[in-house]
C-alpha cells in the first residue's frame, strides 16, 4: 500500500510566482506540486496537496491526515505560522508527524516572523531554500 503525504499550504500561497518573487521565488504552487509528485513516485509515496486561505481548513486537514493514516504532513502555514494557536494545538493533538516548511528564511526577515508557533509543535522545520524546501521536507517525511 502506498503511503500518503499531506502537503498543506496556508494563506496567499496560491499567489506564488506572482507575489513578491524576490522573496518567494518564481515557482508556482502547481510547479511545486509537480516536483513533489515526481519525487514521491520515486519514493513510492502519494502527495495530497492542498491550499487554503482559511485557518480552519488547515486545522481540519491536519485532523484528517491523522484520521486517514497519512505518513506525514508537510505544512507551510505562511502567516499563520507566527500567530495560530489553533494550528499549534492541532499539530499537538495528532500523532502524524508534521514538518514545517518555508520558502524563505523567517529568521532573516522581519522580527515578528522569528517566532513560529507551528514550529514549536512540529517535528522539524526546513526553511530558506525556496521550492527545494518542500523537496527536502518530502525526503525527511519518506524516512518516518
Amino acid at each position: 500500500m502506498t503511503a500518503t503525504i499531506f502537503v498543506l499550504n496556508g494563506p496567499n500561497l496560491n499567489m506564488l510566482g506572482v507575489r513578491e518573487p524576490e522573496i518567494y521565488g518564481r515557482d508556482t504552487l502547481d510547479d511545486i506540486a509537480g516536483m513533489l509528485e515526481d519525487r514521491a513516485r520515486d519514493l513510492d509515496l502519494v502527495i495530497d496537496m492542498r491550499q487554503s486561505n482559511h485557518e480552519g481548513h488547515l486545522v481540519d486537514w491536519l485532523q484528517e491526515a491523522q484520521a486517514v493514516g497519512a505518513k506525514a504532513v508537510i505544512l507551510n502555514a505562511a502567516a499563520y505560522t507566527h500567530r495560530s494557536l489553533a494550528l499549534h494545538d492541532a499539530i499537538k493533538a495528532i500523532t502524524t508527524p508534521v514538518i514545517e516548511v518555508h520558502l524563505s528564511n523567517p529568521h532573516a526577515r522581519e522580527e515578528f516572523r522569528h517566532v513560529s508557533l507551528v514550529g514549536q509543535a512540529a517535528r522539524g522545520t526546513i526553511a530558506g531554500f525556496g521550492a527545494l524546501s518542500y523537496l527536502l521536507a518530502l525526503e525527511a517525511a519518506a524516512r518516518f
